[in-house]
């Protein structure tokens, strides 16, 4: 008899986990109730083997002036065996960490106790769970999201189940990685909803080094879980600051990062390198003590150190910087105390612990230099609220004013936050798990190192056209870390405009030939993230059209916000956007081409169509919700090539038709004015009906006649709203019933748009 396989749907039902960690009302006694008890059940343990909330008396310690009162244990579950207690386990909220420190001594005392002297420990907060033994408390023997748990199933009962103790023996398990996993169906993945954002919630990405972009980690994290399955490679070809590797590791992938731009190759590097703490806390405090003793403070000292150790390269700045070279970015005084750290730091032997120091530095550079630019924060009062110009502005602006920041105090902060963040990753990637992650300099066009179809996930964030020229600004940092930028560099380089004075069209073929050898990488039935924020439909247009002729085929665009508001987009609202759109695509053999629809309607209808449904959607919409609606609306129904030729910037037609509220950031329909397009409501209503139709088709999903009126009549408000009748009517015309109430779209008869 086959036993039944756990999912986490089967343990917990429509559990949305992306969400908890936000949800005030989601604490430890849910934890405690809706997803650990049904875990517990699951294993085999009956209520009379479940041990809540047992007090224990504190073996030896007491406290008060006369050290009488007790101190109670209390550990949320004892899971008894056979009358002994075999394991504990105790509930964390959802914002608390199962991995903290002091979480784990917490649960560790109550294992070790007299009364229980349990084999293992484990801490569960409703998001991740970590299992320890007891004798071993430094690092988790079994550690995984919840939302995976089906993954780590069977390894999880055979530790924990009834069946996996026996009285008077000790029990190993060795061997666990290879017990076999459950399928997984590829081809039939689902599309993800907006994930909301926890920027910053990660020390592993922030905190440790600026970059100018970065993809909300948690974001990444859950595309990685819903498309790919433990144990498959994930690659990203535009690696920037690494997210995508490091996320994939994290949840128990093997992962590919490749980048053109050293810089970003060097922070990953450096991050991931395996080091002892300790090790690495005797180098630093090394290197921290012979500073303080040869630190230049005096113009003779400062004088004396210039001739004596490293300066950056004289590299040149590009076109807009305040100065001309790398050299002028920094004063006398910094670049002799610049020069003292980096010396220190490359007396170092182990190549690991230079790496993870040279990291430190990098960020202390970021700091000491003449384009440091104080926030005005209660933080710039330190000193360390502010940012380099090139991260904050994308040129080498001098600041108004020079900030003088202590380089020792500065480097001391980013010990602190490397170490934090090499302690977050240590379970995931460290001297044993270190081979299944690679972090290459090269370039997305020419990925022949990987063989035909031998990726399983592909998730990228490529540059958008002119907005960031990343080799050009990273010439500050280059020139400390001596690392080389060749001119067969800056010709591959995937950007609009820079230093090089590159095309648009040269932009796209680079992009296209990316997309290509993304093709030929991934193995069939599997899938291509490609995340974008450009305003040109264009580039979007380019995109579509590239993955088609490959042979990809387009699933569904899903906006996405990626955090906190740029700078630019503040200084610019009309030309940035501050989100962006996760395109997804399949390689399939026999893939189907997004067709024309027929509409009955020309382009500047559409539009105005489009902007107006999306306002009477949200009762006004931003800017980035109207280029994402018109961009989607251009995927689905097939009209992109028209929307490149003609609305390249939607600017002056929202400025001439809507009102716009600086505060709000929201286009709105004018005082006492109505839709502009006097379109007949039947045609309306097929637009949107063919959109939906087609998105539901994409996902496998067939909707009921409510479920697609619920659907479209928000986006006709401001007139009459039409009736269900005609809603009936015109779904009738395009579209043929399945079984009683489910619709899909006729396949006949489709003419192409105009």
């Amino acid at each position: 008899m086959t036993e039944e396989r756990v999912t986490k749907e089967a343990l917990f039902g429509q559990m949305d986990f992306k969400t908890l960690a936000e949800n005030p009302d989601f604490k430890e006694d849910s934890v405690r109730e809706v997803l650990i008890l049904p875990i517990l059940q699951k294993l085999g343990y009956k209520p009379e083997n479940i041990v809540r909330s047992k007090t224990l008396k504190h073996p030896f310690l007491t406290i008060g002036s006369n050290q009488k009162r007790e101190i109670k244990l209390v550990p949320d579950y004892l899971l008894k065996v056979e009358g002994s207690y075999a394991w504990v386990l105790d509930a964390k909220s959802p914002k608390q960490k199962v991995n903290d420190k002091r979480h784990v001594e917490q649960v560790y005392s109550y294992a070790s106790h007299p009364e229980i002297r349990s084999i293992y420990f484990a801490l569960c907060n409703g998001i991740e769970f970590a299992l320890y033994r007891r004798e071993q408390t430094n690092t988790p023997i079994l550690y995984f999201s919840l939302d995976e748990i089906e993954y780590h199933w069977e390894k999880l009962k055979m530790f924990l189940s009834p069946s996996s103790f026996q009285a008077g023996k000790s029990i190993s398990y060795e061997n666990t990685s290879t017990l076999k996993q459950e399928t997984f169906d590829y081809a039939t993945r689902p599309l993800l909803e907006e994930i909301p954002v926890k920027k910053q919630a990660a020390k592993r990405h922030f905190g440790v080094h600026g970059y100018f972009t970065k993809q909300t980690w948690n974001v990444v994290a859950e595309y990685i879980k819903n498309f790919s399955k433990p144990g498959d490679l994930v690659l990203d070809p535009f690696g920037g600051s690494g997210v995508t590797a490091i996320e994939a590791m994290m949840n128990n992938r093997k992962a590919i990062s490749i980048d053109l731009n050293p810089l970003a190759v060097f922070l990953v590097q450096s991050l991931i390198a395996p080091v002892k703490e300790s090790e690495l806390a005797e180098a630093f405090e090394q290197v921290k003590t012979q500073y303080q003793k040869l630190e230049p403070k005096t113009e003779v000292e400062i004088q004396k150190a210039l001739k004596k150790y490293p300066k950056p390269k004289p590299l040149p700045l590009p076109k807009g910087s305040d100065v001309p070279t790398v050299r002028e970015l920094f004063s006398d005084k910094q670049v002799a105390q610049l020069g003292l750290l980096k010396f220190l730091i490359k007396k170092q032997k182990n190549e690991n612990i230079r790496k993870s120091l040279m990291l430190m530095f990098s960020g202390v550079v970021t700091r000491i230099n003449l384009t440091y630019h104080i926030s005005k924060s209660v933080k710039a009062k330190t000193g360390f609220g502010g940012d380099a110009a090139a991260f904050r502005y994308y040129r080498y602006r001098i600041a108004p004013y020079h900030t003088e920041v202590d380089i020792m105090k500065c480097f001391e902060l980013r010990y602190k936050k490397v170490l934090a963040a090499k302690k977050e990753i240590e379970y995931f990637i460290n001297e044993q798990t270190i081979s299944d992650i690679q972090i290459l300099k090269g370039t997305a066009t020419d990925l022949k190192f990987l063989p035909r179809e031998s990726v399983d996930y592909i998730y990228t964030d490529p540059p958008y056209g002119k907005k960031i020229p990343y080799l050009d600004l990273s010439a500050m940092w280059n020139a400390w870390l001596d690392l080389d930028v060749s001119e067969k560099d800056y010709e591959l380089e995937a950007i609009e405009g820079g230093s090089h004075e590159k095309s648009k069209q040269e932009y796209n073929q680079l992009i296209a030939k990316s997309i290509q050898e993304m093709y030929r990488v991934l193995k069939f039935d599997r899938w291509l993230s490609f995340v974008f924020a450009h305003k040109d439909p264009e580039f979007w247009h380019l995109i579509i059209e590239t993955a088609e002729s490959c042979g990809f085929e387009y699933v569904g665009a899903v906006p996405q916000k990626n955090g906190q508001t740029s700078f630019k987009k503040r200084q610019h609202p009309f030309t940035v956007l501050s989100g962006q759109l996760i395109i997804n695509f399949r390689k399939v053999r026999n893939p189907r081409a997004i067709m024309k629809a027929n509409l009955g309607m020309d382009i500047a209808q559409i539009v105005m169509q489009t902007i107006e449904g999306i306002i009477a959607k949200y009762n006004g919409a931003s800017l980035e919700q109207i280029n994402d609606e018109l961009i989607i609306k251009g995927l689905e129904l097939g009209f992109l090539d028209l929307l490149k030729k003609q609305y390249s910037d939607l600017t002056p037609i929202l400025l001439d038709n809507f009102d716009y509220d600086e505060k709000t950031e929201l286009f709105t329909l004018r005082k006492n004015a109505r839709f502009k397009t006097n379109i007949d409501v039947k045609l309306r209503i097929k637009y949107y009906l063919i959109s939906y139709l087609r998105r539901m088709e994409r996902a496998n999903y067939y909707p009921t006649f409510d479920e697609i009126t619920l659907n479209i009549l928000p986006l006709l408000k401001n007139g009459l709203t039409p009736e269900n009748q005609t809603i009936l009517s015109v779904l009738q015309d395009i579209a043929e019933r399945i079984g009683q109430d489910r619709w899909k779209l006729r396949q006949e008869g489709q003419t192409k748009l105009f």
